[in-house]
């Protein structure tokens, strides 16, 4: 059954993390119903200690729009090497909003209720993005269409479908899967599968 999802082997071993095998194809990994959210509807929302904003879908269409081609990781083991996306760096994105120094910590929210934490210094990097293209065609829905973050670093859970907001915070707070028994932060090379809190 898995054998035409994943590889055995790989030229590109060293970019792969241990516990790691290399698919073929996008699985799909979601827990509870997927939104069903279109464009036109979509909002996105700052609030905690920032400057409360709501973006539309053309607010973020008019930020400057970047290419990308990283590797994903997710937790369940599976590996994706140059994946191709279009979508607003994390770092463009912050030029349009107002943050209190004093935070550390953000909690991404999510259309369905999912939320997940993640570091100041872990999120505002450029290699983070808010995703709305995959390989050249729209975000699908399954894949966290209309809009989600990449977080290409973090293990793939840490990139939040659906996403719908960040509210940020002068401490951590654990998010869903951190809250049941995932790591705190998820740093797929060095294997924080689990909770050691």
């Amino acid at each position: 059954m898995f054998g035409s999802l994943f590889q055995s082997r790989s030229p590109n071993q060293d970019r792969i993390p241990k516990g790691q095998r290399l698919t073929n194809g996008f699985p799909i990994m979601t827990y509870g119903d997927t939104p069903q959210i279109q464009r036109q509807d979509w909002q996105f929302r700052v609030w905690g200690l920032a400057t409360e904003k709501t973006f539309s879908w053309d607010d973020f269409m008019s930020m400057p729009q970047t290419e990308f081609t990283i590797d994903f990781h997710c937790v369940t083991t599976w590996s994706k090497l140059d994946v191709k996306w279009k979508g607003v760096k994390v770092t463009d994105f912050m030029k349009y909003i107002e943050v209190d120094p004093q935070a550390i910590h953000l909690m991404e929210h999510c259309y369905g209720g999912y939320t997940t934490n993640i570091a100041m210094e872990d999120f505002v990097r450029e290699e983070n993005f808010f995703a709305h293209t995959l390989f050249d065609e729209p975000l699908p829905i399954d894949n966290g269409g209309p809009m989600r973050l990449v977080v290409p670093h973090l293990y793939a859970w840490k990139s939040a479908k659906w996403l719908n907001g960040l509210e940020f915070l002068d401490k951590m707070q654990l998010g869903f899967w951190e809250r049941n028994g995932y790591h705190h932060r998820g740093e797929p090379f060095a294997e924080e599968r689990y909770s050691s809190l």
